[in-house]
Protein backbone atom coordinates (compact mmCIF):
# COMPACT_ATOMS: atom_id res chain seq x y z
CA UNK A 1 0.00 0.00 0.00
CA UNK A 2 1.15 3.35 -0.93
CA UNK A 3 2.30 5.81 1.93
CA UNK A 4 0.06 8.98 1.30
CA UNK A 5 1.02 12.40 1.64
CA UNK A 6 -1.21 15.37 3.54
CA UNK A 7 -3.30 16.86 0.99
CA UNK A 8 -1.74 20.40 2.23
CA UNK A 9 2.01 19.44 0.51
CA UNK A 10 -0.21 19.47 -2.82
CA UNK A 11 0.56 23.20 -3.65
CA UNK A 12 4.26 22.50 -3.03
CA UNK A 13 4.44 19.30 -5.10
CA UNK A 14 2.48 21.09 -8.06
CA UNK A 15 4.96 19.80 -10.63
CA UNK A 16 4.62 16.45 -10.54
CA UNK A 17 1.46 14.05 -10.27
CA UNK A 18 0.59 14.27 -6.80
CA UNK A 19 -2.23 11.52 -6.57
CA UNK A 20 0.90 9.15 -7.39
CA UNK A 21 3.62 10.67 -5.33
CA UNK A 22 4.54 8.38 -2.27
CA UNK A 23 6.08 9.17 0.62
CA UNK A 24 8.81 6.74 1.29
CA UNK A 25 9.78 6.59 -3.13
CA UNK A 26 9.59 10.15 -3.09
CA UNK A 27 11.74 11.25 -0.02
CA UNK A 28 14.01 13.42 -1.04
CA UNK A 29 11.62 15.21 -3.44
CA UNK A 30 9.38 15.86 -0.74
CA UNK A 31 12.11 17.09 1.75
CA UNK A 32 13.60 19.59 -0.98
CA UNK A 33 10.28 21.06 -1.84
CA UNK A 34 8.95 21.15 1.53
CA UNK A 35 11.88 23.10 2.67
CA UNK A 36 11.98 25.46 -0.05
CA UNK A 37 8.46 25.80 0.15
CA UNK A 38 6.61 24.18 3.16
CA UNK A 39 5.45 26.22 6.45
CA UNK A 40 6.60 25.26 9.96
CA UNK A 41 3.84 23.00 10.30
CA UNK A 42 4.84 21.59 7.04
CA UNK A 43 8.13 21.32 8.41
CA UNK A 44 7.08 19.95 11.60
CA UNK A 45 5.54 17.06 9.57
CA UNK A 46 8.79 15.94 8.19
CA UNK A 47 10.39 15.90 11.26
CA UNK A 48 7.80 13.49 12.78
CA UNK A 49 7.44 11.74 9.48
CA UNK A 50 11.21 11.35 8.55
CA UNK A 51 12.63 12.34 11.34
CA UNK A 52 15.47 14.53 11.96
CA UNK A 53 17.95 12.76 11.19
CA UNK A 54 16.98 11.31 8.04
CA UNK A 55 15.95 15.18 7.21
CA UNK A 56 19.30 16.26 8.19
CA UNK A 57 20.83 13.18 5.73
CA UNK A 58 18.69 13.75 3.37
CA UNK A 59 19.86 17.70 3.31
CA UNK A 60 23.58 16.61 3.47
CA UNK A 61 23.57 14.89 0.20
CA UNK A 62 22.07 17.66 -2.15
CA UNK A 63 23.78 20.36 -3.23
CA UNK A 64 23.42 23.90 -0.95
CA UNK A 65 21.88 25.27 -4.06
CA UNK A 66 19.17 23.20 -4.36
CA UNK A 67 17.97 25.20 -1.43
CA UNK A 68 16.89 28.56 -0.82
CA UNK A 69 19.34 30.91 1.27
CA UNK A 70 16.74 31.81 3.94
CA UNK A 71 14.90 28.26 3.98
CA UNK A 72 19.01 26.98 4.57
CA UNK A 73 19.47 29.21 7.36
CA UNK A 74 16.32 28.15 9.35
CA UNK A 75 17.05 24.44 8.39
CA UNK A 76 20.54 24.27 9.92
CA UNK A 77 18.82 25.75 13.34
CA UNK A 78 15.76 23.41 12.75
CA UNK A 79 17.61 20.19 11.72
CA UNK A 80 20.78 20.91 13.54
CA UNK A 81 23.09 20.65 10.54
CA UNK A 82 26.33 21.79 10.59
CA UNK A 83 26.93 22.57 6.62
CA UNK A 84 25.57 22.49 3.40
CA UNK A 85 27.37 20.39 0.53
CA UNK A 86 28.41 23.32 -1.89
CA UNK A 87 29.79 22.14 -5.24
CA UNK A 88 33.36 23.31 -5.42
CA UNK A 89 33.95 25.34 -9.46
CA UNK A 90 34.02 23.60 -12.11
CA UNK A 91 37.86 23.24 -13.37
CA UNK A 92 38.05 23.31 -17.30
Amino acid sequence: MKSVVPETFRPLLWSYDFDRIDQVKHKKTIIVQTINYGTLAQWRWLADTYGRSSVRDVLGTIPATEIRSRARRLASLMFDIDHFNYAPRGTY
